[in-house]
């Protein structure tokens, strides 16, 4: 089995001429943390799409697990284990807490469509639903309609979601955007309780967190990939440092690798603590 459990070789997107991602050549090595940053308009989350098939891709190649699935619909990718979440939360709103698990773990009974049954069909599924609220903080939360939760604890169910899933790979795609703080704090400490006996893949743009818990980071600018390596060589990289404003990259720099309680860098955009900002994001 290979060390990389995602690759990506040539990987274009382009909209009417507008090359969003040009030739990326991404490997996510298995059971690590990998972080996707750079500016904005980097080609972050089109990549992501691209990844999962959201968006198909003009050129070039997907393996997951050595096999192609460049072809392959977004359904028939989460079924091999690669679940994403998105930049807004996804979850069910007027459920309760427990009922959004149950909904992912459906799909195991094969009896998604099956609506004659009694809602007590489902009562199998509610030990391991605890199980998973339990382990992102919201076993207590069971019976809460979702819409009454704080966003952060939104989140974290989500990710509980994801976990349904069994992914071998997760794609988190800006997990503790519009965060507090305290919410920040937790979902870090949650996605390095779950990456274990998996693999993470993230678009995030807190710096904080990427020093905190990345094991690889790979820099997108302009669509193409600028640096690769550990948070210090990536800190570090003078084209890094010129691809984001000069004032707030030095804040970059000043991340000690692994620190997971850093100094607290200059304010980024959205009151989100450590966000870097592109020079064009500033202008425009």
């Amino acid at each position: 089995m290979s060390d990389f459990i995602l690759e990506t070789a040539g990987l274009v997107k382009e909209f009417k001429g507008f090359v969003a991602v040009a030739g990326v050549d991404l490997k996510v090595r298995r059971g690590e943390i990998h972080a996707l940053i750079g500016p904005n308009g980097a080609g972050k989350t089109t990549c992501f799409n691209l990844l999962t098939k959201f968006l198909e891709p003009t050129r070039g190649t997907i393996h997951f697990n050595g096999i192609d699935i460049t072809g392959e619909a977004p359904q028939t990718i989460a079924r091999r284990g690669m679940v994403r979440s998105f930049q807004i939360s996804a979850v069910f709103p007027h459920l309760t807490v427990l009922d959004n698990i149950r909904i992912a773990l459906q799909r195991k009974l094969g009896t998604s469509f099956h609506f004659w049954k009694s809602e007590r069909s489902l009562d199998r599924l509610d030990e391991r639903a605890m199980e998973l609220l339990a382990s992102v903080g919201l076993a207590d939360h069971a019976q809460m309609v979702t819409v009454e939760m704080p966003y952060g604890r939104k989140r974290a169910l989500e990710i509980a979601t994801t976990l349904a899933l069994d992914p071998e790979l997760m794609l988190l795609d800006e997990p503790t955007q519009g965060m507090g703080h305290e919410d920040v704090d937790r979902v870090m400490q949650l996605i390095k309780q779950v990456s274990a006996n998996r693999t993470i893949l993230m678009v995030e743009h807190n710096m904080k967190v990427v020093a905190g818990i990345s094991d690889t980071i790979t820099v997108l600018a302009r669509g193409s990939v600028l640096a690769e390596g550990n948070y210090a060589t990536v800190a570090a990289d003078p084209q890094v440092i010129e691809a984001y404003m000069g004032t707030e990259a030095s804040s970059l720099a000043s991340i000690p690798e692994g620190d997971e309680h850093p100094p607290d860098p200059l304010p980024g955009e959205g009151g989100d603590r450590g966000s870097l900002r592109s020079k064009a994001g500033a202008a425009a």
